[in-house]
Parts: C-alpha cells; structure tokens; sequence
C-alpha cells in the first residue's frame, strides 16, 4: 500500500494557499506535515481525506484516487467535534455505522479502546444505587481530555488502513500525552499508514522519519528528518559549567545564541572549533560539569526554515 500526494494545489479567489504540494508514504509508519498556523497544513489534510475540493493535483492510495468512501480512513480534526447532547456510546455506535463496522465488532472495539484510553468509567459508568440502571454520560460531561480520547476512538473504530491525526496533543496534560503516544506506537507497530500535523516538535522527533515543512502553502523542507539533520552538522554547542566562563567565550569570539540555566548555548563551526574551546576551558581552571556537541533539534530547524507565523 502506499499513499501519493501529486501536485496538489488549492485556491481561494487569487490567494494560493497550498501551491504544488507532492509527497508520498510508501511504507507504514508517520509522515509529519509541519508548518505555522495558516500553513496550509489542514486545507492539506481536508483534501486528501476529500473533505475539501482541490484546484490542481490529485491523491492517490494505491495508485488509484483516494475515494474515503471505498478507503478506510480515520481522521482525528484539530478542531474536536462531538454531539455536545448525545451518549458517548451512542455517539461511538453512530460513527462506526457509518463506516459500515457491525454492531458487535464495534462494541468489542469501543471496549478495547476504552481501557487503552482509560475512560471505562464514562463509556460503562456504575449505578449509584443498586438495581438501577446508571446514568450515561454525554459529551458535555466530560472535560477536554477526554472528549479527546472518545474522538480518538471513533476515529480508530473502523480499524482504518490510513489515519490523519491533526493536533493530536494539543491541550493535553503529561500524563494524557504519554498515553496518546502509546496508541500512536500501537498504531505504528499494527502497519498503520498514519500522517501527523502537529506544533509539537520533539513528539514529530519521536515518530516521524519523514518530514514537509510548509510556509505560506509552499514545500521550503522536505525528506528524511534523520539526513536533514545530518546535513547541518553538529554545529550547537551546550557547556556548563562550575565557574563563570564569559572570558573564555569572548577571547574565542564565539556566538552565544542563548543562556539559560542548563548552560550557554553557543553556535560553533564544528568538531575543532569546540575542541579547541574545551581545551582552553580546561587551561583556565574550569569544571566543566556538561559539555554536548549535538545537531540542531527539530524546533531549532523550524523556526529557521519556517520564520514568523504565516496569515490565517
């Protein structure tokens, strides 16, 4: 299986906000599609799913045109979007007709997911009086968190083959994000086909082997996360140490990008120039408690290839 976005070009009146946009997944695992907010990373994402007609291009799954109505595809919206007023398991069984999914399987699937995700308690709740049937909970009942985790479920209950996680962190508290990594880890080790958008650079670190970072709806990044990487070098300098250290760094004329309480991060041409740092640092008496020589993060390569955030 393999998914192929060709070309893919979307217009509102003269303004272009996705313009030639190509990429493919040809093996399971997660594809990030990162930008600033007005991107054109969820106009992307509607248009494959057929959400939102293109003006150029096309998506194909498997060589032929992504039709979600023949492709089992689950979508996780940046913006949530459940029956304020209705059941949670009413809601669920509602989306899992929809695509089609027997009544049973989707019961058996709704269990699963609700102990993956911990909210058995809102999907079965306990009768407070016995031998009367329990209240159920609706949407409305339930606080962020957790009418995120009943939106993951409906998005997972069809067991889809491609899944479109927009934002899926976002407004999660720590323990809620470690436990949504752990479905996507689920969903990776299952030979799911999965494309994340989100803000949160070391989560995309986490998953993510191939990258497209989009400004004002143009490609300015685009492969493999682990060779771009490379490609720029260990150039970020972190050293920390027991005693001030501004001498060294001003008889070096080295760039300092940022202090902080970790330590100084400075921008160095690489191996030499922070060797020969180290070892005046040691010439001149300091205990140097941390000194790393890494390749720029992620976050680090966004912000210079993405700039300031573009207009909605």
């Amino acid at each position: 299986m393999s998914l192929e976005v060709k070309n893919l070009v979307k217009k509102y009146g003269e303004k272009t906000v996705v313009n030639d946009l190509s990429f493919s997944i040809k093996e399971p695992g997660v594809y990030a599609l990162l930008g600033t907010n007005g991107a054109g990373k969820t106009t992307t994402l509607r248009m494959i799913l057929g959400m939102l007609a293109n003006d150029g291009g096309e998506v194909l799954w498997n060589g032929k045109k992504l039709d979600p109505t023949s492709v089992n595809v689950g979508y996780l919206a940046e913006e949530r979007g459940l029956y304020p007023k209705f059941t949670l398991m009413d809601q669920l069984l509602y989306f899992a007709s929809l695509k089609n999914v027997p009544k049973k399987t989707a019961k058996e699937r709704i269990k699963y997911w609700a102990e993956k995700l911990e909210v058995e308690e809102y999907l079965y709740p306990k009768p407070v009086v016995k031998g009367k049937k329990a209240k159920e909970h609706t949407a409305d009942q339930l606080s962020k968190g957790n009418q995120q985790k009943i939106q993951l479920m409906a998005a997972l209950i069809s067991d889809p083959e491609l899944i479109v996680l927009d934002e899926p962190l976002s407004g999660l508290d720590p323990v809620n994000t470690d436990l949504f990594k752990g479905i996507i880890r689920e969903l990776i080790a299952s030979k799911k086909y999965l494309i994340m958008s989100s803000h949160q650079m070391p989560t995309i670190e986490e998953f993510c082997k191939d990258i497209t970072i989009l400004k004002r709806g143009n490609i300015v990044l685009q492969g493999d996360l682990n060779e771009i990487k490379k490609s720029y070098g260990r150039v970020n300098l972190i050293v920390k140490c027991e005693e001030d250290i501004e001498d060294v760094i001003t008889s070096m004329n080295m760039e300092v990008v940022n202090k902080t309480p970790d330590g100084y991060h400075i921008k160095v041409t690489g191996e030499e120039m922070s060797g020969a740092f180290l070892k005046k640092l040691l010439e001149n008496g300091k205990t140097v408690i941390k000194f790393e020589l890494r390749e720029p993060s992620l976050h680090e390569i966004f912000v210079e290839k993405a700039g300031e955030p573009d207009e909605e």
